[in-house]
Order: structure tokens, then C-alpha cells, then sequence
């Protein structure tokens, strides 16, 4: 089986460098028409460069298709301009991977909020704000297949990265709420949260394991999840040759009578309450209400 990107546009924001140039280059490699989106700043978010356009020319000069785009992520209408071209060009837009982030880590106590700020806008306004513009095209053309990038900071949390764990949490639960109104329209939403030894991991990787995280590892989980036959609702790690699935499960929990809700009743059931046995994977919100409603039901 050969996954083909042919005849499919796909933009890739952070896409000069590290992971964004990696799933670039084999889209375009698979016959992808791409979009080259990257600011060309620092890790921190600083500065800019032509990044995008050196990838271009990559992808160019091994027969591929491919523009630039130097918007930044956080503003809105730029974004819709990229769109905009993207469609004068190729005529639609079917893949987007919102790849693009900036580090601002400092332990909690020692981080300015501008910085906590700004890490935020960028992960989790960016990525809406590629979202929206292309949401409308998706919809119309009844296929859209959209890649968030989560961590496992914000899966699992990190010593040092409050502003970055709660941007990428909040993109997992970006990608639920979209894969449900997306789903009628053949729009597939995904979160990948990768592990790779890119200019944004550098200093954070044990000595001797940088070299063996490259980028390319990532790439064949996020190519998949932006394939036509692609799931929906998923979050994959990936890294270092190294895959799985992360999950958001639910206890089946307890329910207590009316005389037991209290501070001292929630206490005695607490190991009822985090017990794992029969714990389930909802696959939406409206499934906590369902399961509590189902238990008080069982109390008769």
C-alpha cells in the first residue's frame, strides 16, 4: 500500500525548519501541492528570516510544488490571505498541519505573564486561527484533514512549562470539539504530540539522544493522520521510531446517596472513585452527564 498526496494542497505552519519542514518535504515528496508557513523567528518567538522560502526551493529543485508564506500564525487575517493564495493557486485546500510554536520556559514562580501570554497565543490562537481560515473551504469541498500538535507537557505536564503545557492540553481539547463538528462534513481532526530533536528541544534532550529523535521519526505518524483514510479524534506520540496512542478515559466512579454527599462521604469513596476497572473512553462531554445520570438511576 502506497499513502499518495496527489492532487491534495496542504499547508504546514512552522514549516522552515525542524519537524514543519520534515512533514513538508514528504508531502511534497508524495505529491502534495504545500504551503511553506513560517515567521522565520527564533525559538522564543523573535526575529525573522527566509526559512519558508530555502524549503521551497528544496521542494522545487526536487521537482515538487510548493510557495512560501511568511504570516504570522497569530494574526488572523494573514492566515486567511495564505488560504486565499493557496486556493488562487491549486484551486482548494485539503490538509493543514498546525506545527508552529515558540519556548518561553521558566519555572512558574520566575515567568512573566507577557510570557505565558504569548505562548498561548501562539499554540493555541495560531492554530484556531489556521483552523478558521481554512474551516469554510473544508466544509464546501467535503474534506479537510486538520493535525494539532500537542505534548506530552501538556498530556503529562513538565517541570518549567506551565504556559507551554496549558497551550498544548488545549489543543487536544481544540481537536475533540472539532472532530464532532467536523465529522458530517469529512473533516478529520488529529493531535499529534511529538518527540523529536529539533532547535526547539535542543537544550532539553540528555546528551547522546539528539541525534537519534530526528524529525523524520514524527513524519510517518503525522502523514498518516492527515491521509484520506486517516482516523478521527486521536491523539498519537510519536518519536525516536516510537508510536502509541494517548487516551482521555473515564472511571465508571460512584454514586452516592443524598445523606453521603459530604466532604467526609467523598472521602470514604474515594478508592471507588479512582478505581480504573471498567473505565471508558467517552467520545464527547455530553458522556460524563449520561454516566451520572446512569448511576444515580442504579440507586433506585
Amino acid at each position: 500500500m502506497t499513502i499518495s498526496f496527489k492532487d491534495k494542497v496542504a499547508i504546514v505552519t512552522g514549516a522552515g525548519g525542524g519537524l514543519g519542514k520534515a512533514y513538508a518535504l514528504e508531502l511534497a515528496k508524495r505529491g502534495a501541492k504545500v504551503v511553506v508557513n513560517d515567521l522565520g523567528g527564533a525559538r522564543d518567538g523573535t526575529g525573522t528570516s527566509d526559512a519558508a522560502a530555502q524549503v521551497v526551493e528544496e521542494i522545487k529543485a526536487a521537482g515538487g510544488e510548493a510557495m512560501a508564506n511568511g504570516g504570522s500564525v497569530t494574526e488572523y487575517e494573514q492566515m486567511v490571505e495564505m488560504v486565499a493564495k493557496a486556493k488562487e493557486a491549486w484551486g482548494g485546500v485539503h490538509i493543514l498541519i498546525n506545527n508552529a510554536g515558540i519556548l518561553r520556559d521558566k519555572s512558574f514562580a520566575k515567568m512573566e505573564m507577557p510570557d505565558f501570554n504569548l505562548v498561548l497565543q501562539v499554540h493555541v490562537m495560531g492554530s484556531a486561527n489556521c483552523t478558521k481560515a481554512v474551516w469554510d473551504t473544508m466544509r464546501d469541498q467535503a474534506y479537510g484533514r486538520i493535525l494539532m500538535t500537542t505534548s506530552s507537557t501538556g498530556l503529562y505536564g513538565n517541570f518549567g512549562q506551565a504556559n507551554y503545557g496549558a497551550a498544548k492540553l488545549g489543543l487536544a481539547g481544540l481537536t475533540k470539539t472539532l472532530h464532532l463538528e467536523g465529522a458530517k462534513y469529512n473533516v478529520r481532526v488529529n493531535s499529534i504530540a511529538p518527540v523529536a530533536g529539533t532547535r526547539m528541544t535542543e537544550d532539553i534532550f540528555p546528551e547522546g539522544l539528539f541525534a537519534q529523535f530526528t524529525p523524520e521519526n514524527v513524519v510517518p505518524a503525522a502523514l498518516y493522520l492527515v491521509s484520506e483514510d486517516a482516523p478521527t479524534n486521536m491523539i498519537i506520540g510519536a518519536g525516536g521510531g516510537g508510536y502509541h496512542a494517548a487516551y482521555v478515559t473515564m472511571t465508571p466512579g460512584v454514586a452516592l446517596r443524598e445523606d453521603e454527599r459530604t466532604v467526609e462521604g467523598f472521602a470514604a469513596a474515594w478508592d471507588k472513585i479512582i478505581d480504573r476497572t471498567g473505565e471508558t473512553v467517552p467520545q464527547s462531554g455530553g458522556e460524563q452527564s449520561m454516566a451520572v445520570m446512569k448511576a444515580l438511576q442504579a440507586l433506585g
